[in-house]
């Protein structure tokens, strides 16, 4: 599997972006969806904030699961489970209907990301995992760019319900890459069924792991945040049309990309820490502009948002790294711990930031100053505590 990194790094990355894709495609049809089944934004907001609790939570059963019966298996019931919800979805006739039908969705797509993890861990080791999850990061990040793009595109000469058809379509081509890759479980754990989730017990009793699991989804706080309240703030609060906002979110999407790839590059010379520390001071820095520029125009609250995105691109892959290498055991469980934790924190940004407020763009300045001040000063104490890090 070594020699086939054109084929693995592909097929994990589409793995892993599915949340995204899930997400971020439908993300230009909120406001109309909400104009058409006359409902609030925050109603339809629901949407996204229940795919990402339900998601979170079905990651915590994937890891473990996966630890017990191998990888492949449960990956290949969460895609068929994926499919069948993304076409309900699309038959959808109602807010309700679609909220749940979201929720199913989700349940099938914890198994892509969480599962993906675990087996960049079975294959990798060090700083090989950390460069595969940075060359990982760079092909997800096409991902959020071209998602909502595709979804502007869509509702032009569709309906929303051919978004939903072309998620499932997605969860076909993963399948079948599912379908030709082996097992990476060299072996399965032979703790009873029973027993499985007792694995979680031992992660808790693991404070750097813990504590770096805060880190990483707090970094993200402010991203989670912005995808929930940008469709308002660039289609309501500054009047951009549907198709021009997607090229916004695009826009910022391109950070993701232009950071993982910066991180690839800069890891030759800085090492993983001092990686995560330019990451983190990113996000403080650009939460201040946010707050000083953000409301004069899109573009001035694009710039800021982009410098926080770019951050956590740069700060994501070591993070990652650095969070599994505080394990020696029960990888699945650690990676699902990981992501549900970020989507949980994830899914409260986006209710937090779905609330009535009269201007969305200074709540998301404060959420990043905040987040990055907040990882930041937690990161500089690990680092003086001595935790533990790849050569």
């Amino acid at each position: 599997m070594r020699d086939n990194l054109k084929g693995t790094v592909p097929l994990l990355a589409l793995l892993t972006a599915f949340p995204a894709m899930s997400t971020d495609m439908m993300l230009p049809a909120l406001p109309s969806l909400a104009e058409t089944w006359n409902q609030p934004l925050s109603v339809i907001n629901l949407t996204l904030i229940c795919f990402f609790v339900t998601y979170g939570f079905f990651l915590l059963f994937y890891g473990p699961i996966s630890d017990r019966f191998g990888r492949r298996r449960p990956l290949l019931f969460g895609l068929a489970v994926y499919i069948i919800a993304s076409f309900l979805c699309a038959l959808a006739s109602s807010a309700s209907m679609l909220i749940f039908s979201r929720m199913l969705q989700a349940a099938g797509a914890a198994a892509s990301s969480s599962l993906s993890m675990a087996m960049t861990r079975d294959i990798f080791s060090g700083q090989e995992r950390e460069r595969v999850l940075a060359y990982t990061a760079v092909i997800m990040a096409i991902a959020p760019m071209l998602a909502p793009v595709i979804g502007g595109w869509i509702l032009v000469d569709f309906s929303w319900p051919w978004i939903f058809v072309i998620q499932a379509f997605m969860g076909g081509i993963g399948m079948l890459g599912v379908f030709r890759f082996p097992e990476t479980l060299s072996s399965v754990s032979n703790t009873p069924f029973s027993r499985v989730m007792h694995a979680y017990g031992r992660l808790m009793l693991n404070p750097l792991y813990l504590v770096m699991v805060l880190v990483m989804s707090i970094s993200l706080f402010p991203l989670y945040s912005f995808i929930a309240g940008s469709s308002t703030i660039y289609v309501t609060e500054f009047g951009l049309t549907e198709q021009k906002y997607s090229y916004f979110f695009a826009f910022n999407a391109l950070a993701i990309m232009v950071g993982s790839i910066t991180c690839l590059r800069l890891r030759k010379v800085f090492s993983s820490g001092n990686l995560m520390t330019m990451g983190f001071t990113g996000i403080f820095l650009g939460g201040i502009l946010l707050l000083a520029t953000g409301q004069h125009g899109p573009w001035s609250f694009a710039l800021p948002m982009f410098l926080i995105t770019f951050s956590i691109g740069i700060s994501r892959p070591p993070s990652n790294n650095f969070v599994l290498e505080q394990v020696d055991r029960d990888t699945g469980s650690a990676s699902s711990l990981l992501i549900f934790t970020c989507f949980t924190l994830g899914a409260a940004g986006m209710w937090f930031i779905s609330l009535e407020w009269a201007d969305k763009i200074p709540v998301l300045g404060t959420i990043a100053l905040g987040c990055g001040a907040l990882v930041l000063a937690t990161w500089f104490i690990l680092q003086r505590k001595g935790i533990r890090e790849t050569a």
